[in-house]
C-alpha cells in the first residue's frame, strides 16, 4: 500500500525517517489526527442509527445493487471508512506514546489496552447491541478487532522498524491471497483461523455460549502496524511541508493503486466488479470491496482519501472544526455511549410505531436480523435527522468529559484508556 508513497519520496530521505524510531514528538495534541478521528466517529454513528431505524435495513443488504438505492448504498458505504482509519490513527497515536514515554512503557501499555479492549467488547459492548444480560452470543466486532491489533503490536514494535514496515505491507497487501482457505468446523483450527482471516457470522458454540467472529485480524494488525510507522512523520525532526508531501503522495499513490487494482479485476478482492444497469450502478460496482476481513482494495480505497485528509488538514481550527475534534480526543467515551444511546432511541421508537418496546431488548441476534422486527423502521431522512439528534446530545457529554481528561490526564492514568 505504501510503495507508490516511497518512490515518490526518496529525495526527502522519508523512506529512512518511516524506518527508525521518532525521537521526539510534539507535546501538545496533534489537531489534525483528533479532527479525523472526531469525523469518522460522527461517521460511524450514522451506521449504528441506519441499523436501528432504517426500515430498508430490516429487508435488504444496503450494499446489494440488485436492491438498493444509490442514496442508501452511499450512507453504508461512507461508513466503510471507520474501521480502517481508526485502527491507522490508533498506530500512529501508539508511535506518538512511545516518543514521549520509551518502548518499554509503551509495549506494557499497548497489552494492558488491547485485553482492556477485548474484555470490554465482550462484558460491555455485547450487552449494548442486545440489551441481553443472559448474554446468548458475544458479537466480537472492530473493538475486539483493535485489541487483538494492540496486544500484537505490542510485541511487534521491539522489531526494527524496517521489518514491522514491511510485515505490515505483507499483512495487508497480501492477506488476500487466503482468500480460497476455508476451514469449516466448530474446533480450534477453525476459531483460529476465523480470529486470523475467515469471519464467521453464524458463531462458533462453546456450551451455553456463542461466539460471533466478524472482523479477523490479519489486516487489522496490518494497518496498524503501518500506522505506527507512519506516526515518524509527526516528530518534531519532520517540516511540516514534508510531512504534508508524503501523506499527499502516498494518500495518491493509495488511491491510484486502487483504481488500477480494480480495473484490473484479478487481486485485491473476492467480490469483483461488473457492468450493471447504468453507469452509475456500475460505478457502485467498482466501489464495493470487501469489509469482512478489509481486503487489500478496501484499505486502499479508505486510507488514501485518509492520507489526503491528514495532509490538508494542519490548519487553524474554526467554529466547526473544534467542534468536530472534542469527538476525536474521547473516542471510547463516545463509543460506549453513543451504542446504549441509539439502541435506547430505537426502543422508543418501536414503542410509538406499533410494535413492542420488547422487540428491541433482549436480542439474541444482530437487530436486523430479528423476526419480531419485520416491518418496523423508517425513512432515510428520518434516519438523518435521528442521526443529528444523536450527535448534539452526544456532543456536551463529549464535551464535559474533554476537558475533564485534560484537566486531570496526569493525575488519573485510567483515563489515558478512554
Amino acid at each position: 500500500m505504501l510503495i507508490f508513497g516511497f518512490f515518490s519520496m526518496n529525495q526527502d530521505n522519508t523512506i529512512a525517517q518511516l524506518s527508525r524510531p521518532s525521537t521526539a514528538a510534539k507535546s501538545r495534541r496533534v489537531e489534525s489526527i483528533d479532527l479525523l478521528r472526531g469525523t469518522i466517529m460522527i461517521i460511524m454513528a450514522l451506521d449504528h442509527v441506519r441499523d436501528y431505524f432504517h426500515a430498508y435495513s430490516y429487508l435488504n443488504d444496503p450494499t446489494d445493487l440488485q436492491h438498493t438505492s444509490v442514496p442508501i448504498f452511499l450512507t453504508r458505504w461512507i461508513t466503510h471508512f471507520c474501521a480502517p482509519i481508526f485502527m491507522l490513527l490508533a498506530g500512529v497515536s501508539a508511535c506518538l506514546y512511545g516518543a514521549k514515554n520509551g518502548r518499554k512503557a509503551l509495549s506494557g501499555f499497548l497489552f494492558t489496552r488491547g485485553l482492556w479492549l477485548v474484555m470490554v467488547e465482550l462484558v460491555l459492548i455485547t450487552l449494548f447491541w442486545t440489551f441481553n444480560p443472559h448474554y446468548p452470543a458475544f458479537i466480537l466486532q472492530v473493538i475486539w478487532a483493535f485489541g487483538i491489533s494492540m496486544m500484537v503490536l505490542a510485541l511487534l514494535i521491539h522489531l526494527p522498524r524496517t521489518v514491522l514496515l514491511g510485515l505490515g505491507i505483507i499483512f495487508v497487501a497480501g492477506h488476500n491471497a487466503l482468500d480460497n482457505v476455508h476451514v469449516e468446523g466448530n474446533g480450534a483450527p477453525a476459531v483460529i483461523w476465523s480470529v486470523l482471516h475467515q469471519p464467521n457470522f453464524a458463531g462458533f458454540t462453546f456450551g451455553p455460549f456463542r461466539f460471533i467472529l466478524g472482523y479477523p485480524v490479519i489486516p487489522y494488525i496490518g494497518i496498524i502496524s503501518l500506522g505506527y510507522c507512519l506516526g515518524s512523520l509527526y516528530s518534531k525532526e519532520t517540516a511540516p511541508e514534508t510531512r504534508k508531501k508524503f501523506l499527499r503522495n502516498i494518500g495518491l499513490g493509495a488511491i491510484a493503486l486502487f483504481i488500477i487494482l480494480r480495473g484490473i479485476n484479478v487481486y485485491g478482492d473476492a467480490a469483483h466488479w461488473s457492468v450493471q444497469k447504468n453507469f452509475v450502478f456500475t460505478v457502485l460496482s467498482f466501489i464495493n470491496v470487501s469489509k469482512y476481513p478489509p481486503s487489500l482494495l478496501y484499505i486502499l480505497m479508505t486510507l488514501g482519501p485518509a492520507l489526503l485528509f491528514l495532509a490538508y488538514a494542519e490548519q487553524p481550527l474554526n467554529k466547526l472544526t473544534s467542534k468536530v475534534t472534542i469527538f476525536g480526543r474521547v473516542p471510547m467515551f463516545f463509543y460506549l455511549l453513543h451504542i446504549p444511546l441509539i439502541h435506547g432511541l430505537g426502543i422508543v421508537a418501536a414503542e410509538l410505531s406499533g410494535h413492542s418496546a420488547g422487540s428491541m431488548v433482549n436480542l439474541t441476534t444482530w437487530v436486523t436480523a430479528n423476526p419480531q422486527l419485520q416491518g418496523y423502521g423508517f425513512s432515510l431522512p428520518v434516519v438523518y435527522l435521528v442521526w443529528i439528534a444523536v450527535m448534539l446530545m452526544l456532543y456536551p457529554l463529549s464535551l464535559w468529559f474533554s476537558k475533564y481528561k485534560q484537566a486531570n490526564q496526569g493525575e488519573k492514568k485510567w483515563l489515558s484508556y478512554f
